[in-house]
C-alpha cells in the first residue's frame, strides 16, 4: 500500500488486488466513523475508532417535524404526543403554543385536540398581540415569561408520553437543534433547542 500525506489528512491507496480487498474488509467494519491519530511510536501512527462520526463528533440533531427520522421526530412540536397541562388535554405541544394565541377559551378549546400542519396553521388567524394570557396571567409575547410557558408544556409532554420521552433521552450526549427554513420571532430556534436539552438533563438525573 502507498501512503501519502496531505494537510488534514492522509490518503492510502492500494497497490495489488489483495490490499484492495484488505482495505474494503476493514473500511467496512467501520463505516462512516471518526478515527483518531495517535503517535505510538517513533515508526507507527496509529488510528482508532472513535466511533461513529455523528456521536464522536456530537453532530448536532436537527429536530424538525417533517424530515427528522423516528422516533427523534416524537420530539418536535408538531409530534402527535398527548398530554394535558392545566386542566386541559392537548393533541401535541404546537396546539398549546398556537391556542394561546387567541384570547378566548372556545378557540384554544377548538385548536386544543390537533397536531401536525393542522396545529401549526391554526394560530394564523389570531389577532395580533404583545400580550397573550395564561391562568389570569398576562405574558408579553417573545420574552423569558412566555418561552417558560413552552418550557412547562414541554416538561408535561416528555413526563407524560412515554415514547417522547424515551426519544429525548436516546439523543445524549448530542446536542440538539431546531434549524427551519424561517425562524420563529416569538421563540427561535436555539432557544427552543436549549429548552429540549435542559429537560433532557433533568430526566437523565431523575432516572
Amino acid at each position: 500500500m502507498r501512503v501519502r500525506f496531505r494537510p488534514g489528512f492522509l490518503l492510502v491507496t492500494c497497490e495489488t488486488a489483495d490490499e484492495e480487498r484488505e482495505l474494503q474488509t476493514w473500511a467496512s467494519s467501520y463505516p462512516e466513523h471518526a478515527l483518531g491519530l495517535m503517535v505510538q511510536d517513533p515508526h507507527t501512527l496509529r488510528l482508532d475508532s472513535l466511533g461513529p462520526k455523528v456521536e464522536a463528533c456530537r453532530e448536532p440533531i436537527n429536530i424538525v417535524w417533517a424530515t427528522t427520522p423516528a422516533p427523534f421526530n416524537l420530539i418536535s412540536n408538531l409530534a402527535p404526543t398527548p398530554f394535558e397541562l392545566s386542566g386541559r388535554h392537548y393533541g401535541s405541544i404546537e396546539a398549546f403554543w398556537q391556542g394561546l394565541k387567541y384570547p378566548d377559551e372556545e378557540s384554544r378549546a377548538r385548536i386544543a385536540p390537533l397536531d401536525g400542519l393542522a396545529a401549526r396553521d391554526a394560530g394564523r388567524d389570531a389577532p395580533p398581540a404583545d400580550v397573550i394570557w395564561f391562568e389570569s396571567r398576562a405574558v408579553r409575547v417573545g420574552t423569558f415569561d412566555h418561552w417558560s410557558l413552552m418550557e412547562r408544556a414541554c416538561r408535561a409532554k416528555f413526563e407524560q408520553h412515554d415514547a417522547a420521552r424515551a426519544a429525548l433521552l436516546a439523543t445524549a450526549p448530542r446536542p440538539l437543534a431546531h434549524k427551519v427554513r424561517r425562524d420563529s420571532r416569538t421563540i427561535p430556534g436555539v432557544i427552543m433547542a436549549e429548552i429540549w436539552m435542559r429537560i433532557r438533563r433533568r430526566l437523565a438525573r431523575a432516572s
